[in-house]
């Protein structure tokens, strides 16, 4: 604890880990490219620097507060320091920001203009180097990469994979996969966190937009659309709403305008997922088999698992994802009608998760040629095909789900963040269901953002253990204590990005804590607004199980074996 004098004002200071956040606290916004505060201090862009009494220059974000300290944010001197440090970083920058997704939500382009940067004094010397469109799910461009570090850190950091680092030295520095190699010929899980700290567009997500306006425009096909539980509550915030509001109906009158045919919920899917998975834990609690059960749901955290635990393949649910489940029950229901109108159906995915669409293209979520999922646009996408067809967002009317898969319960809808998996499945599991202040007592040690969570529930007379972690390094050191025999659990639920799908990969940026907590309190309040309480009780669900799925259960699992 103690005080700082920050450009001539008193500001105390308490569990601030650093100047730059007692600056902030101030209500003065230094500028940064390298800073987050869930990331390790980089301290490279040096656009946070301060000036002390004595002249002395120093970056803020990696300097300890004092007490007594004074310090000047604007003098001459810092501010020629930034605008030099601006040019520099822009003349070797790809600067054909009109033809870059970012602009407009680019921090190099909002800072440009922030400190009237209007020429560039310095030549360019870079030669320009190859894009990196190999992966299904994202794109690099290293002409666009200012060296901040922030990809290279959370891939370490937060997901423990290190897909990315730094290559060479002085001029002929860049971020790169090792030995030069594309990403796609790497360790990558897919998962695009890299993409959400980027504050440029070296990293983007991989567009597939035209493919959803050909399938849209074309009369021969059938367009179903299924719509991810975490794209409700993010959506609007590119059309300058809050984080957490719920824009599920003015999302499907969008996609309606786009050509949809039919627009489903993935909730209606995630319910399947708790009745086979919850079915598939009851086994082998009984027979004590493969425990603990990982979900499935994630498929960063299953390509992860593929990758480093290979021998644990068999712990994790056989369960196809509620993505998955969807395509396949999808392409099944319409077969027999396709036929017959000689159309084709499409599927189309909107998911808060550039991961998903690696998932989509997985050899055994394919049969005879014919992907499950045909293509799948994250929430940012969809952002640009609404804008791009002159839709105006906020003056929609809402619409509903068509039916009969527009149905889901609460227990469904919370899939979208941390914990939602773990407690739809007790839910399903519990002979006498909560209500929802229940719920809220009973639940709590598996809500919030805490990045392992523990839990202990009487599931029919059994003690039953439960872990709910995010972000793939908890999740690393989580699986190493249960192998070496430290933790002990029947089940557990992992998630590959922070705060679970609300933060995915493809959700517009910035993503901080506050806005995973707000876009998570949006899908809490539409499960405690839900008629339907647990997905064994969605009427729906009931007859599609005692129809079309009755025997047919392979439908919704796969074998891990296949790769």
């Amino acid at each position: 604890m103690g005080t700082m004098i920050v450009d001539g004002r008193r500001v105390e200071f308490d569990k601030e880990k650093n100047v730059l956040e007692v600056v902030r606290k101030a209500g003065i916004d230094l500028p940064t490219f390298c800073y987050h505060s869930e990331l390790s201090i980089y301290g490279a862009c040096r656009m946070c620097i301060v000036e002390d009494t004595r002249g002395n220059t120093f970056a803020s974000c990696s300097q300890l507060p004092k007490d007594g300290m004074e310090i000047f944010t604007n003098t001459p001197k810092v501010q020629r320091y930034r605008k030099t440090i601006l040019e520099l970083i822009l003349s070797e920058h790809d600067r054909d920001c009109t033809t870059c997704e970012r602009t407009g939500n680019c921090k190099l382009q909002e800072l440009a203009v922030r400190f009237g940067i209007n020429e560039i004094r310095f030549d360019e010397f870079t030669k320009r180097l190859p894009i990196d469109d190999s992966s299904l799910s994202i794109v690099r461009n290293p002409n666009k990469c200012i060296l901040c570090g922030d990809c290279v850190r959370v891939c370490e950091e937060v997901q423990g994979v290190g897909a990315l680092s730094f290559a060479y030295r002085g001029s002929k520095m860049r971020i790169s996969p090792a030995f030069g190699r594309n990403i796609a010929e790497v360790n990558c899980i897919n998962c695009g966190q890299c993409r959400v700290v980027c504050p440029t567009g070296a990293i983007i997500i991989k567009n597939e937009n035209d493919k959803a306006w050909e399938a849209f425009h074309d009369r021969a096909k059938r367009v179903v659309v299924q719509i991810a539980p975490a794209v409700r509550v993010a959506l609007g915030e590119e059309f300058g709403l809050e984080p957490g509001e719920i824009t599920i109906g003015k999302i499907i009158a969008a996609l309606k305008f786009l050509g949809a045919d039919e627009v489903y919920d993935t909730s209606f899917a995630a319910d399947m997922t708790v009745i086979e998975e919850s079915r598939e834990f009851v086994e082998r609690l009984t027979n004590g088999e493969d425990l603990p059960l990982f979900t499935s749901c994630c498929p960063g955290w299953v390509k992860f698992a593929e990758n480093k635990f290979p021998d644990m393949i068999h712990n994790i649910s056989s369960c196809k994802s509620p993505q998955q489940m969807f395509g396949t029950v999808i392409k099944e229901y319409y077969k027999k009608k396709d036929k017959e109108e000689k159309k084709e159906t499409v599927v189309i995915s909107i998911m808060p998760c550039t991961a998903k669409k690696a998932e989509a293209a997985r050899k055994e979520f394919e049969h005879d040629g014919i992907r499950d999922v045909d293509i799948v646009i994250t929430t940012q996408e969809l952002a640009l095909l609404i804008k791009e067809a002159g839709i105006i967002f906020d003056q929609l009317e809402d619409e509903s789900f068509d039916m009969p898969f527009g149905l889901a319960s609460g227990s469904g809808v919370i899939f979208g963040t941390t914990g939602g998996v773990t407690e739809a499945v007790v839910t399903r599991l519990l002979k006498d269901k909560p209500d929802h202040f229940g719920k809220d007592i009973l639940f709590n040690s598996v809500r919030g953002m805490e990045n392992i969570k523990e839990a202990v529930f009487d599931v029919d007379g059994n003690e039953v253990r439960l872990a709910v972690v995010h972000g793939l390094k908890n999740a690393e050191e989580l699986v190493k204590q249960i192998k070496e025999g430290q933790r002990y659990y029947h089940f557990v639920e992992v998630m590959a990005c922070p705060g679970g799908c609300v933060s995915g990969g493809g959700q517009p940026v910035p993503t901080d804590m506050y806005m995973r907590k707000e876009r998570a309190k949006g899908l809490y309040k539409l499960d405690r607004t839900s008629h339907i309480k647990s997905s064994e009780e969605n009427p729906l669900i009931i007859s599609l199980f005692e129809g079309m799925l009755k025997d047919r259960n392979d439908l919704l699992h796969v074998h891990k074996d296949i790769k």
